[in-house]
């Protein structure tokens, strides 16, 4: 580059020269350099226009022809203009490979702008959703209209998944989630769990048919049980043994098949909102609790507030009343358990705590899940369904509710069940 610059010079100075050798003979120096610097700049003014004319035409074809600094400037022009055609061409092959591989996608995908309009949509999302290519830029709320669909949205709150129908074929179930990203961009992805609604609807009405079926059987022995123990004392040794297991294994199937049917009318039935008093709910639990322990004043009850919430009693109550009973059953008989009722930061809790075993940190997201038992070596045997804590779960999700566990080793468990202001009644 410093040649050709060099070589603009040196062409410059040579037409001075000649200015210079020409006026030695007229006469007329600075008209003659005045004559110089014209032709320069009519000469550069000529090659800037060729260069305006050749971008103006998108820089097609060949450069213009020229010489000195405006031929390099023309080369490096036109090598930027084909290391662009290159890469506009990479782009545009990336684009399509990533189409194509969006369109292969199972699950439905659509992106949204800032306003819900649709921005991209691939063929799976226009199946279920029954969108068109000519929707693009429309409102997804104005054509998938599913009221829990549109407060989903609404929310801004993607944390959670929404299920819905498509809209095309109510036999088809779609898990909803929204990935959020860029500049208020977000990206809707919609699932089929129709088989795995199905079968998890099978595994309810199969646990739901063998809990009442087993009912039965169970009954009639029980029943026969305890007419044999009329007879205990002409029994043998022997055979009052065995009777006595048989009842405490008949009356622990028992408690299982009750605890199955009530998870089961819990996945079920609708809910119900009634006020529900809790303070007093628990006042009654607990003493109950105080019998059930067999030692007195061994429950601590502490209602630091007098605020009820909207749920149902019965269920309310079966879930406390795991909680109690499982801090006086996993904590030595000598300590103490205390049960609390109060407000924490506009949310009303219920808290149980303990001072036994405790819980170790990578059983804690497990303990909630049906028949999950904590692998601890205990110096006496507790009796138990597993399902406990899986029904105090599904009592809180049935009064939008939280299960917050807080515990460790050797040092005892917080069990806090919180429900948000709007159950307060």
């Amino acid at each position: 580059m410093f040649a050709v610059w060099k070589q603009e010079l040196v062409s410059a100075v040579v037409w001075f020269m000649v200015a210079a050798i020409l006026s030695t003979f007229i006469g007329l120096f600075l008209p003659m350099c005045l004559l110089v610097v014209t032709g320069l700049w009519i000469r550069q003014v000529r090659f800037v226009n060729r260069l305006e004319a050749w971008l103006r035409r998108g820089a097609t074809g060949k450069p213009p022809t020229a010489n000195g600094i405006w031929e390099e400037i023309y080369y490096h022009l036109s090598r930027l203009k084909k290391r662009e055609k290159k890469r506009k061409r990479e782009l545009a092959y990336r684009i399509e490979q990533f189409r194509k591989s969006t369109e292969a996608l199972p699950d439905a995908a659509v992106v949204l702008g800032l306003d819900d309009e649709i921005e991209w949509s691939n063929s799976a999302a226009r199946q279920v959703f029954g969108l068109k290519k000519s929707d693009k830029g429309q409102r997804i709320p104005n054509l998938v209209r599913f009221p829990e669909f549109n407060q989903f949205l609404k929310s801004r709150d993607y944390s959670k998944q929404l299920v819905i129908l498509s809209p095309v074929n109510h036999a088809m179930v779609l898990e909803i989630k929204v990935v959020t990203y860029g500049q208020g961009l977000r990206l809707l992805l919609a699932h089929d769990v129709t088989q795995l609604k199905k079968m998890e609807r099978m595994r309810k009405d199969f646990v739901a048919n063998v809990s009442h079926e087993l009912r039965t059987p169970l009954t009639v022995l029980k029943g026969y049980l305890e007419t044999l123990t009329d007879f205990e004392n002409d029994l043998s040794p022997l055979f009052r043994t065995s009777f006595e297991q048989m009842w405490q294994q008949t009356d622990r199937m028992q408690h299982l098949v009750d605890d199955l049917l009530l998870l089961t009318r819990l996945e079920t039935q609708q809910k119900k909102a009634d006020c529900v008093d809790v303070g007093q709910l628990l006042i009654q639990i607990c003493q109950e609790g105080e019998y059930l322990a067999s030692v007195s004043q061994r429950i601590v009850l502490h209602l630091e507030t007098d605020k009820k919430i909207k749920g149902n009693e019965q269920e309310l109550r079966s879930a406390f009343t795991n909680l109690v009973v499982n801090a006086l059953k996993y904590s030595a008989e000598e300590t103490l358990v205390k049960v609390r009722w109060y407000d924490d930061a506009g949310k009303v809790c219920m808290s149980v705590e303990d001072k036994g075993e405790g819980i170790a940190a990578v059983d804690i997201p497990r303990v909630t899940e049906r028949f999950y038992r904590v692998d601890v070596k205990r110096s006496r045997k507790l009796s138990g369904t597993g399902l406990g804590l899986a029904i105090v779960k599904h009592v809180l999700m049935r009064h939008e509710g939280q299960l917050k566990i807080d515990s460790e080793l050797g040092q005892g468990s917080c069990f806090c069940c919180q429900f948000p202001a709007q159950r307060i009644c």
